[in-house]
């Protein structure tokens, strides 16, 4: 085997050839397990293609293993997938040839062999493969240099880019995806393909366009690919309210940051303490309000007064654009979008327990992600400023921590019901029970009464009769 294999990889990879064998159908194994092998990355999946029918290859290389493992196919694509021992999932297909027509980027398709096959690849690192046939088993085949472009951490379309990107487009949004995933950069011919090809990407659908966005996100420098998007045109047709932050603008001498380079900075720096998706899309959205909120005042200069609020009410309609959940994840993105400037604020002196209680509050479990995002917003060049504001937010974290343990804020659950209310005042649901529970919520956060039952109940009765009910008996 010409590249580096487990002892399990290379016994399912015999088996993979005993079956296709039995068959009287060569195999290739090829695309990313092969690069990524040739990396030295980690590996789950691996691909293979045959010359022949790849949903009958993977039912006799299921046959082949005990307990047999179940196989999924698509008969419509001739794709089948078989996952061995819980953590290795294997993709069978056969070999074709792909030609496409300038309006759609469904192909016209039919088999081919391997040569056809590696030629319909999108990048020459993804088009290499390894023979897993007796005659010649574990021999690498590079028919377009893939070998020298990873060496030379280069992304080069096998065939010309402007057929390459044409026949699918998404592969001007890979090509940037994997330049940003591995640290390679785009070959010169590659990239003009992909500027003068960019405004294809419109037929591609949203779910695709958004996959490869959301690992942009996650790679470990997801600037680098934001800034390729930016540059090649791409991102001003996916996602236009992340453009709408570039650029500074000047008046009577006064600027501001260009706050769409400010954003990539804030996710670099939360990228290098966490890999939680909706945390890192917290941080690209984080300012996505300011050029709908930015106003110059005289003398003052430019403000971006209510972003946050604004930014929050944003998020579900760029979710749904996105074709992104809009369950909890994208409540989670909304309320530290809503919250992130609230931390800052509590690094000013005098800042009152209520102050802190309510931020408690309002953040909840996700209190330490807000902070995180917070400290990673903070991306002035003067070093100074950069260790003075993080020594402000631990003093706010150590003051949280503080009243918490005190007062039990997060999550806080009343003492006192809307059940214990009505049962209380022999009310049905109505106004009166919802001023007594936020008097109630009001009082607690600015330390009015205690977090106990005794104190609530006592607060309760007071209320009530100030609204000229009182108990049943």
């Amino acid at each position: 085997m010409t590249i580096p294999c487990s002892e399990k990889e290379l016994f399912v990879f015999r088996k993979i050839s005993q079956a296709a064998e039995g068959l009287g159908m060569p195999v290739y194994l090829i695309g990313g397990f092969v690069r990524d092998k040739l990396l030295g990355r980690e590996t789950k999946d691996a691909d293979f293609v045959c010359l022949g029918d790849g949903i009958a290859l993977a039912h006799a290389v299921a046959d082949r293993f005990s307990p047999i493992p179940q196989v999924d196919y698509f008969k419509n694509f001739g794709t089948a997938h078989i996952r061995i021992d819980r953590d290795f999932d294997l993709e069978f297909v056969g070999a074709r040839r792909e030609s496409y027509q300038a309006h759609s980027r469904k192909p016209a398709v039919e088999p081919g062999t391997i040569t056809d096959d590696q030629d319909r690849r999108d990048f020459t690192i993804n088009a290499l493969t390894i023979s897993l046939n007796t005659g010649d088993f574990g021999k690498l085949t590079d028919p377009f240099d893939g070998l020298k472009d990873l060496e030379n951490k280069t992304i080069r379309t096998p065939l010309e880019p402007a057929q390459t990107f044409s026949d699918d487009p998404l592969r001007m949004m890979r090509a940037i995806r994997f330049a940003t995933q591995l640290g390679f950069v785009i070959e010169d011919k590659t990239w003009k393909g992909i500027v003068d090809m960019a405004d294809r990407i419109r037929i591609i659908s949203q779910e695709r366009i958004t996959d490869e966005l959301n690992k942009i996100i996650l790679a470990p420098k997801p600037s680098a690919g934001f800034d390729l998007l930016y540059k090649s045109g791409l991102l001003q047709k996916i996602f236009p309210p992340m453009v709408d932050l570039a650029g500074a603008e000047y008046k009577d001498g006064l600027g501001h940051k260009d706050n769409f380079y400010h954003t990539l900075q804030v996710l670099d720096n939360l990228s290098q303490h966490t890999t939680d998706l909706w945390l890192r899309w917290a941080a690209v959205l984080h300012d996505i309000a300011k050029p709908a909120t930015k106003r110059f005042e005289e003398g003052h200069g430019w403000t971006f007064h209510g972003h946050e609020v604004v930014g929050g009410r944003m998020v579900p309609k760029i979710f749904a654009r996105l074709k992104l959940p809009q369950h909890e994840k994208m409540r989670f993105v909304k309320k530290l979008v809503e919250l992130h400037l609230r931390p800052i604020s509590l690094t000013k002196e005098n800042i009152t327990d209520s102050a802190i209680r309510r931020l408690l509050f309002d953040a909840g479990d996700d209190f330490e992600a807000l902070m995180m995002l917070c400290e990673a917003d903070i991306t002035s060049k003067n070093k100074q400023k950069v260790k003075r504001y993080l020594e402000n937010f631990q003093l706010v974290r150590q003051r949280c921590k503080e009243l918490e343990e005190k007062d039990h804020v997060r999550n806080w659950q009343p003492p006192v019901t809307g059940e214990l209310i009505m049962e209380t005042f022999g009310l049905s649901p109505s106004k009166p029970v919802g001023i007594i529970k936020d008097a109630l919520k009001e009082a607690m956060l600015d330390g009015i009464i205690p977090n106990t039952y005794e104190a609530a109940f006592a607060f309760m009765l007071e209320k009530a009769a100030s609204l000229g009910l009182q108990p049943v008996k």
